[in-house]
């Protein structure tokens, strides 16, 4: 069973790799490149993009009534969320320096770059960076919880759970006092060089 789940979590990796190759295909066709962090297009692409955009007059007006009446529920939402942010970066700063993790580096999760598309308006971009930051954070904070959990409870549970964190295919079995109390250590020591 053990090797079972091993070289499961051997194919992800290497669909990861896989992924990150497809990635680089698609930003050839898309002629850009990724510098320092910085995405930079050809200028003929740029130009193309820029005729493509659609005003924010004309795109209001083309905006169904649904998406008007549900913006003002949505936006409040980061504040939650940039409060959730703020706390789990402090409890990791506190409590992985204590345990000797590895710190999760926030920039890996929270990207916002989509902001910088020049075929988005002002309120597609003001989407765009609330949903990468929004769903930055919950990645970031999953990690950091899934690094928790692995420093103090690495064990599967009994019933299955769906969209489980990476790390949790490698968790002792529900109900294996043995693995879990061989293993514990070896979890724990696991997570000092964590990227």
């Amino acid at each position: 069973m053990a090797t079972t789940i091993t070289e499961l979590v051997d194919k992800i990796a290497r669909l990861e790799n896989q992924l990150v190759e497809e990635l680089k295909k698609q930003q050839e066709e898309f002629h850009y490149t990724v510098e320092d962090n910085k995405i930079k297009f050809e200028q003929i692409i740029l130009d193309t993009h820029r005729k493509l955009k659609v005003a924010i007059l004309p795109w209001l007006k083309s905006a169904t009534l649904r998406n008007v009446i549900s913006s003002p529920s949505i936006y409040p939402m980061v504040i939650p969320i940039a409060f959730m942010d703020l706390t789990v970066t402090i409890y990791q700063n506190v409590c992985f320096r204590l345990y000797g993790i590895s710190l999760v580096k926030r920039s890996n999760y929270v990207v916002m770059d989509r902001h910088k598309l020049a075929y988005l308006n002002g309120i597609e971009k003001f989407n765009c960076l609330y949903c990468g930051y929004g769903n930055g954070v919950i990645a970031y904070t999953r990690e950091i919880i899934a690094r928790t959990e692995q420093y103090r409870c690495p064990i599967k549970h009994a019933r299955r759970v769906v969209g489980t964190h990476r790390r949790y295919a490698n968790f002792v079995a529900f109900g294996d006092a043995e693995g879990y109390q061989t293993k514990r250590l070896e979890f724990r020591e696991s997570l000092k060089d964590t990227d």
